[in-house]
C-alpha cells in the first residue's frame, strides 16, 4: 500500500534530525577521545614513560661498609673482614631439599641452617638469594664453584662481616652486631630502608648499639634491569654509598687485656679512670665471653653455658651490677659529716664493738671495738660505729646528697648496655618507692653503704676520681667520632672544701700504707707510686644473734652465693694522682685481702704502661707476683694470638 507523498516527506525529515543527532554524538565521542589522547599524550607523556620505565627498572640498595672501632692507641677493636657465603635462589633451585642435601656432603654447614634457611625462603620472593652459609673456607667455596652444575641455584659470594680482633678482652664495652630482628624493627617508628635487606647486621650491645647510625653509613643504590617476573637481568649503573664513622674508644687494650686476665677465675670487674680527662682506661668485667661467636650465629650449645652460667658472662658487671659499696662508701659519710658543719675532723666517737638503735644492736666488724676514733682513725681502721654514730647526727638526706655529688645514684652517660644508675637512698626515695617513712635504722645501715644503698663498680671509680681531684670528673668512653674529638671529662671544680678533701685523702693514704690500715697487705712500695685506698665488704646474708654468739661463719665455710662482696677504691699516685681505680669481686670474702691486690696490680701495670718492677711489690709478695706476671703475660699473647682468627 503506498503513503501519500505527505507523509513519506515527514518521515524523511524525522530520519534526517535522528541522523544529524546520532552524528552530533558520535563527532562529540570522539572529539572528546581525541582531547584524552593528546592530554595523555603530551601533557602527561612524561609520568606515564616514567611508569614504563619503572616496570623495567629497579632501584637496588648497596650496604655501606660499617665503621671500624679503634683503642686509643689505634689498635683494632671491630672491624670488616672479606666474608665468603653461600647463598641460594629458590627460582633457580628446582628442588630445594635434593639441593641442599648434595650442599651439604660437599661442605660443612652450620647445626640448624638447612632448616632456617627453607623457613627463610619460603618467607621471601623466589629470587630473592637466602644465605647458607657465611665465613666459608676458600677450599669450600672452590668445591662449590666447580660443583657448580650439580647444585642448581647454588651460588658463592663475598661481602663484608664484622670481626673482633680482640676476641672477649673488650665484649662488653665494643658489644657485637647481630642480624636485624623483628624486635628491633618494632623498636623503630621510621626503620632505615637497610634494615629491610636479609640478614643486615646493626649493633646489639655496647658501643655497637649506642652509636648504630653513625656506625652504620648510609646506603648506596643501583639500578637493575629485571624482567616481568622481577629476576634481574642486568646492572646498569650504582653510586656507591657512605660508609659508617669510625670510632675511636678511651680504652688502652693492653691494659684491659691485663686486667682481663688478672681477674680470670672470679666473677669480678675493674674499672680505671685517667684523672685528667675522664678517659675510662680500662672497664673490665669477669668472666667474659667471644663476641664473634654472635656475629656467625651462636649456637644453642655455647648460648646455654653463657646463659646458665652463675658468673653471668654475659654481664657488664662494671655498669650493670649494682652492689653494696660496703666502707668503700666511708668516704662519702664523712665528706657529708664535715660538709655540714655538724661534725669537725678532731672529733671521736666511743667505739666499744656495737650501737644500740631502737633496741637493734649494730655491730662493728672488731668485735672488741675500737675505743675513741676520729674521722682520719675511723677510715684508716674502718670502725664502724664511728659512722653509725655520725650519721644520726647529719641524717640520710645529707648523705645521699653527697653520694650524689661524688657519682653515686647517677647515670653516668657512657655508651655501654644497661647502665645501672644504683640507689642514694634519702626520705623521698623511700617514700616513693615502698610507700613507707624512713627510719633511724635505715640511716645506721647506710652510712657503712649497706641497707638500701647500692653502686656500680662504675660509680665507685668516678666517686674516687672526685674524691682525689675535688672535681667533677666524668667517665668517658669515647674519644673521637669520625675524627671528632668528644669532649672532655675533666670536669669542673665541685666546690667542696679542699681543707676536708686533704684530710680524707690523707685517710686514705694511711689505709694502704700505715701499718693499722686496712690495706697494708697490698700496698704499693715504690717510691712515689703509693697508692690511696679504702677496702670495703658487704654482707649479702644477715647475720643472726645467734651465730654472732657462737662465732660469725667464715666465707670459706660457706657457699659462694652466701660469702660477702669484696670492694676497694683508689687512687694513685697519691701526690700526684693520675689514675683512680674500682674493683668489685663478687662473693669475694675480704675487700682488703681479695680485691685490693688485684686492684693494686691493675693500677701498677696503669702507671708503668706494663708491667711493674718486682720492686714497687712489698719484698715479701716478690717471688709470687713474678710467678704471676708470667702466667698472666702467656695468657694475654695466647689470647692476643688466637683471638685474630677466634
Amino acid at each position: 500500500m503506498r503513503r501519500p507523498p505527505r507523509e513519506t516527506e515527514e518521515s524523511n525529515r524525522l530520519i534526517g534530525r535522528r541522523a544529524l543527532v546520532v552524528g552530533a554524538a558520535q563527532l562529540g565521542m570522539i572529539g572528546v577521545l581525541g582531547w584524552r589522547m593528546r592530554a595523555m599524550q603530551v601533557d602527561e607523556g612524561e609520568i606515564y614513560r616514567n611508569l614504563a620505565e619503572e616496570n623495567r627498572i629497579n632501584m637496588r640498595l648497596i650496604p655501606p661498609g660499617r665503621g671500624l672501632i679503634f683503642d686509643r692507641n689505634g689498635v683494632p677493636l671491630a672491624v670488616n673482614e672479606q666474608n665468603y657465603r653461600i647463598v641460594i635462589t629458590r627460582e633457580e633451585a628446582g628442588d630445594v631439599d635434593d639441593t641442599l642435601e648434595r650442599l651439604s656432603r660437599l661442605i660443612r654447614l652450620p647445626e640448624g641452617a638447612i632448616e632456617r634457611v627453607k623457613e627463610e625462603m619460603y618467607r621471601r620472593s623466589a629470587f630473592v638469594p637466602v644465605t647458607v652459609a657465611e665465613r666459608v673456607p676458600w677450599e669450600e667455596v672452590a668445591k662449590v664453584t666447580v660443583n657448580t652444575p650439580a647444585l642448581p641455584g647454588i651460588t658463592a659470594e663475598v661481602g663484608l662481616s664484622r670481626h673482633y680482633p680482640r676476641g672477649s678482652d673488650t665484649a662488653h664495652v665494643v658489644g657485637y652486631v647481630g642480624p636485624v630482628s623483628d624486635y628491633d624493627l618494632s623498636k623503630m617508628t621510621d626503620p632505615d630502608p637497610l634494615l629491610q635487606i636479609p640478614r643486615f647486621q646493626i649493633g646489639k650491645t655496647g658501643v655497637e648499639a649506642k652509636y648504630e647510625e653513625a656506625l652504620r653509613g648510609s646506603a648506596g643504590t643501583k639500578r637493575i634491569e629485571v624482567n616481568a617476573a622481577g629476576r634481574v637481568m642486568r646492572e646498569i649503573d650504582r653510586e656507591e654509598g657512605k660508609s659508617g664513622a669510625d670510632i675511636q674508644l678511651t680504652i688502652d687494650s693492653a691494659l684491659q687485656a691485663y686486667a682481663e686476665a688478672r681477674l680470670e677465675g672470679e666473677s669480678a670487674s675493674a674499672v680505671v679512670i685517667d684523672l685528667e680527662t675522664g678517659d675510662l682506661r680500662a672497664v673490665a668485667s669477669a668472666p667474659t665471653f667471644d663476641p664473634n661467636l654472635f656475629v656467625r650465629g651462636i649456637s644453642s650449645s655455647d648460648w646455654r653455658a653463657l646463659n646458665e652460667n652463675k658468673y653471668r658472662p654475659l654481664s657488664a658487671k662494671t655498669v650493670q651490677g649494682a652492689y653494696p659499696p660496703g666502707s668503700t662508701f666511708k668516704m662519702v659519710v664523712a665528706m657529708a659529716a664535715l660538709e655540714s658543719g655538724l661534725v669537725g675532723p678532731e672529733d671521736t666517737e666511743y667505739c666499744p664493738g656495737y650501737t644500740e638503735v631502737g633496741g637493734t644492736r649494730f655491730h662493728c666488724w672488731r668485735r672488741g671495738g675500737h675505743g675513741n676514733v676520729n674521722m682520719h682513725r675511723s677510715l684508716q681502721e674502718s670502725c664502724d660505729v664511728y659512722y653509725y654514730e655520725v650519721s644520726q647526727k647529719i641524717g640520710i638526706d645529707r648523705i645521699a646528697e653527697m653520694a650524689r655529688r661524688l657519682g653515686i645514684g647517677v647515670e653516668h652517660d657512657v655508651p655501654m648496655s644497661a647502665v645501672s644508675a644504683g640507689v642514694a637512698p634519702d626520705r623521698a626515695w623511700k617514700r616513693d618507692r615502698y610507700d613507707e617513712a624512713w627510719r633511724i635504722g635505715d640511716t645506721v645501715n647506710a652510712s657503712i653503704g649497706q641497707g638500701y644503698v647500692l653502686a656500680t663498680p662504675l660509680q665507685l671509680a668516678v666517686m674516687t676520681a672526685r674524691l682525689a681531684t675535688g672535681r667533677d670528673v666524668r667517665p668517658r668512653l669515647v674519644h673521637s667520632i669520625g675524627g671528632e674529638i668528644q669532649p672532655s671529662g675533666a670536669g669542673e671544680p665541685m666546690g667542696l672544701n679542699e681543707n676536708f678533701l686533704r684530710r680524707v685523702r690523707a685517710a686514705m693514704f694511711d689505709v694502704s700504707n700505715a701499718a693499722r690500715g686496712t690495706g697494708f697487705g697490698a700496698r704499693i712500695t715504690a717510691e712515689g707510686m703509693q697508692m690511696s685506698g679504702k677496702s670495703g665488704t658487704s654482707q649479702v646474708r644477715r647475720i643472726t644473734a645467734e651465730e654472732r654468739a657462737r662465732g660469725v661463719t667464715s666465707n670459706a665455710d660457706l657457699p659462694w652465693e652466701r660469702r660477702d662482696h669484696a670492694l676497694w677504691v683508689n687512687f694513685a699516685p697519691a701526690e700526684n694522682p693520675r689514675y683512680a681505680v674500682a674493683v668489685v669481686v663478687e662473693h669475694g670474702g675480704g675487700g682488703s685481702s681479695v680485691a685490693a691486690p688485684i686492684a693494686r696490680d691493675v693500677t701498677l701495670q696503669a702507671l708503668y704502661g706494663g708491667p711493674p718492677p718486682l720492686e714497687a711489690y712489698p719484698s715479701n709478695l716478690r717471688d709470687q707476683i713474678a710467678e704471676q706476671q708470667k702466667r698472666i703475660e702467656n695468657r694475654v699473647a695466647r689470647h692476643a694470638g688466637g683471638s685474630d682468627r677466634a
